[in-house]
């Protein structure tokens, strides 16, 4: 067998031991990526690296970042006078956190940020409303990953330059993408998923948690309220961490650095004991990263992504349908972003993209706004963004519940992006 065969058989056991659920996610996903260093899919190094990707640090300080926030009667407060205007009606409060997320992703260009900084909040407004977090949780992560730079601020002002690299570097410039010409494409997807996360998603959300995690243990503790000095701290920490995520380009540091240095202070500063801050970090979720970073670097070392790239151009080439073209420039990279790191699977489709527009003739700056848009929205698994085993550690969910949750706003993704952006953006 070829070790591109290997790895998705190895990848389809993964994904059965996921649904299966009777191993640890954690336990399944270091054991696939035992199997694929062992099985010679993986280099060993390329490996032992994943334990310390930036992404990982980022996860794990967020983690605690969070906790020392929820620490803190903030968020208490915070919760009663979102209830208060909302007058306990869950679909007013979806409205509002639901806006602020989406406003925030346009300027911090991570949804596991994005997610960790709204979260604490959501949850402890669950509590005064009475319900489950499970209810509301989801929806909030797919608002925080599918949104993130559909409008020209912040890091989606670089979008359109990113994009003409893409055409730059394949010798296809006699197109251009205009700043607004991908907020232009987005918007009505934005559009449509906050309305479904608003409206719809908390009816096909579970009513109770379908798992037990250690983070939802620790919440159920009931401790008393910080001193002072320890309260300010914790409310300054979180603040500062915010306003520095947010600012990331300019103050130029990286994100895991901002992460790491909030999640210090919040011990050094006596929000959190050293013994609370390695409790609320989820390691079974934390593995369970680890190890879609694996998955992905073994299909993209051995070539997954470009045999089934290479496929779809040919199958383009041989179609005249717009509309098909560009549902399947958009379904597929959508997929395989659930199983693969989104950056890696935009590498290998926007030149497939552009090559296969440039043998036809046609317009290409539809089909690779396509392409980043389903890069962008993945949400399926817990492979696909980190954000999803945050969302899961605090919810509660297992896959099954998160597929489940997952194919309605998927199917909307799908048609409002490739129907609307083939109509804007005509191949032809």
């Amino acid at each position: 067998m070829t070790s591109l065969t290997i790895c998705l058989i190895i990848c389809v056991l993964t994904m059965i031991s996921y649904v299966w659920g009777k191993l640890p996610m954690g336990l399944t996903a270091l054991t696939s990526m035992a199997a694929f260093i062992l099985t010679g899919c993986l280099d060993p190094k390329t490996a032992l690296g994943y334990f310390g990707n930036s992404n990982g640090v980022m996860i794990v300080a967020m983690f605690v970042v969070a906790a020392g926030f929820t620490r803190t009667q903030f968020v208490k407060k915070a919760a009663a006078s979102v209830n208060k205007i909302a007058h306990g009606s869950l679909t007013m409060v979806m409205l509002g956190y639901v806006l602020v997320t989406a406003l925030l992703a346009q300027f911090i260009q991570s949804s596991v940020i994005v997610f960790g900084i709204m979260a604490p909040m959501m949850i402890a407004t669950c509590d005064e409303l009475k319900i489950s977090p499970s209810k509301t949780l989801f929806p909030l992560s797919i608002v925080s990953i599918s949104t993130i730079s559909a409008l020209p601020l912040g890091s989606g002002a670089t979008q359109a330059a990113e994009l003409n690299g893409y055409l730059e570097a394949n010798a296809y410039t006699d197109f251009v993408v205009a700043i607004t010409d991908p907020m232009k494409a987005r918007l009505p997807m934005l559009i449509a998923v906050m309305i479904y996360c608003i409206f719809f998603a908390t009816k096909f959300a579970p009513d109770a948690p379908v798992v037990q995690t250690s983070e939802m243990k620790t919440r159920r503790d009931d401790k008393a309220a910080l001193p002072a000095f320890q309260e300010r701290a914790g409310y300054i920490i979180f603040i500062l961490t915010t306003l520095a995520l947010i600012f990331q380009r300019q103050i130029k540091v990286d994100t895991w650095v901002i992460c790491l240095t909030g999640a210090v202070a919040m011990v050094l500063f006596g929000v959190l004991t050293e013994k609370e801050a390695i409790g609320s970090i989820n390691w079974s979720m934390a593995f369970l990263i680890v190890g879609s970073f694996a998955m992905g670097g073994a299909l993209t070392e051995t070539g997954a992504g470009e045999v089934v790239g290479g496929v779809l151009a040919d199958f383009a080439n041989s179609i005249n349908n717009p509309y098909i073209i560009g549902f399947i420039f958009f379904i597929v990279p959508f997929l395989l972003t659930q199983v693969m790191m989104n950056r890696t699977v935009m590498i290998i489709f926007i030149p497939i993209a552009i090559l296969a527009c440039k043998a036809m003739g046609a317009n290409p700056i539809g089909i690779i706004i396509l392409v980043q848009s389903a890069c962008l929205s993945s949400f399926m698994t817990p492979m696909a963004t980190p954000a999803v085993p945050m969302c899961m550690a605090s919810g509660g969910y297992d896959l099954k519940s998160l597929i489940k949750q997952s194919i309605i706003p998927a199917t909307i993704l799908c048609v409002v992006s490739a129907g609307w952006i083939m109509t804007v953006f005509p191949m032809f």
